[in-house]
């Protein structure tokens, strides 16, 4: 099976920094081989991933450019989405097509988020309960 893709999901974006800011903050990462940050006045060494995620921040706003920040989402094709689904492709394209499950494309690749399929699940089952009373 082929594996998911992913799309930003959350993104912020930060402006740019003034002139003497970014030198300053251009000044100190060019000495930096660690970050240490204080929360609630407790000093925190950052590991090396996020201290490598916190100097590209810096590194752009030292350039003088704005900074967006985005969450990966995890995206699935028909298969993977059907797979989760528990029905067959051809009727989750059908779904899709309909517009009753969300779909994005990729050219002409449909791309399925698992929340759209969690959430026509929730529906389904909301429908379920309904006919039942």
């Amino acid at each position: 099976m082929a594996s998911p893709t992913s799309a930003l999901g959350r993104v912020r974006t930060f402006e740019s920094l003034d002139e003497k800011t970014t030198a300053r903050l251009r000044r100190a990462l060019d000495e930096s081989n660690d970050t240490t940050v204080f929360v609630n006045g407790t000093a925190l060494q950052l590991p090396k991933e996020a201290h490598q995620a916190l100097i590209e921040v810096l590194s752009r706003f030292a350039d003088g450019e704005s900074v967006s920040i985005g969450t990966p989402e995890l995206l699935l094709n028909t298969s993977q989405a059907a797979q989760m689904a528990g029905i067959s492709n051809s009727y989750l394209r059908k779904l899709a097509d309909a517009g009753i499950i969300e779909v994005e494309y990729r050219g002409t690749h449909r791309r399925i988020r698992p929340s759209s399929i969690q959430a026509w699940l929730d529906s389904r089952s909301e429908s379920e309960k309904k006919s039942a009373n």
